[in-house]
């Protein structure tokens, strides 16, 4: 899902695509445009959450005294698999019809849509920000600005994690073409993504590759973990530390 991006100019917040117009049919859209996998949303979803605590207990130690963010949250379908696994939960999304239904999906979750400025947190104010197949949304132009942004809120010492899309794999292309909301988007690479976290004053201290096989349970997955350096699976995350 869609997610703002902030400026500190002055300027109006800009808003990427009508995603209040998907919000009743994101998880259609979705599954249309992955139909070829023979997997549902819900898999794809549980995948990146289960990648995602496995990563904040590495880093960060237990994620139940974790305060985590995720930025973009949509209709909040990962959210789903997240909400017990934290100590707390907050998502934020410029679209009020996705939060909405994901305020009703998940009323564990501290949800709130906002104009597309800055993030509404204070300075350090989260042990983790996460934003999940969102940047390539974002004008490249100020994927810098999106990037400060994520690391304001988070504490030193802390993580921000993207996860995206993976151009080098042609079934993700297929993927993409397929989204109705996926339209003129530009996809980063890893080592881009990379790049962009460390120009914004963040270390980055992990990339995983992933999704090579429709596996349950990746994090466990021997095949996985064994190639998880290799560039061609069909997600990716970078994660550095604030």
């Amino acid at each position: 899902m869609n997610t703002p991006v902030a400026h500190h100019d002055g300027r109006q917040p800009r808003t990427i695509g009508d995603f209040d117009h998907h919000a009743d049919t994101y998880r259609e859209d979705v599954e249309n445009a992955i139909a070829w996998s023979g997997k549902d949303i819900g898999y794809f979803a549980e995948g990146k959450a289960d990648l995602l605590v496995a990563l904040a207990r590495r880093r960060l130690g237990d994620p139940a005294g974790l305060r985590a963010l995720d930025v973009g949250c949509g209709v909040g379908v990962t959210d789903g698999f997240l909400a017990d696994r934290f100590g707390e939960l907050h998502g934020v999304d410029i679209a009020s019809d996705a939060v909405d239904r994901a305020r009703e999906a998940n009323p564990g979750v501290h949800y709130e849509a906002y104009d597309g400025g800055a993030l509404p947190f204070a300075d350090d104010a989260v042990d983790i920000a996460f934003t999940i197949c969102v940047v390539h949304h974002v004008p490249p132009s100020d994927w810098p600005g999106f990037a400060s942004e994520m690391k304001r809120v988070v504490r030193p010492g802390g993580l921000v994690v993207v996860f995206e899309h993976n151009p080098l794999n042609p079934l993700t292309r297929v993927s993409v073409s397929r989204c109705p909301f996926d339209e003129d988007v530009t996809l980063l690479r890893a080592g881009t993504t990379a790049r962009l976290l460390g120009e914004a004053g963040l270390q980055p201290v992990e990339r995983r590759f992933f999704f090579f096989l429709p596996l349950r349970r990746i994090v466990e997955s021997r095949i996985e973990r064994a190639l998880r350096a290799v560039p061609f699976g069909a997600q990716y995350f970078v994660a550095a530390r604030a």
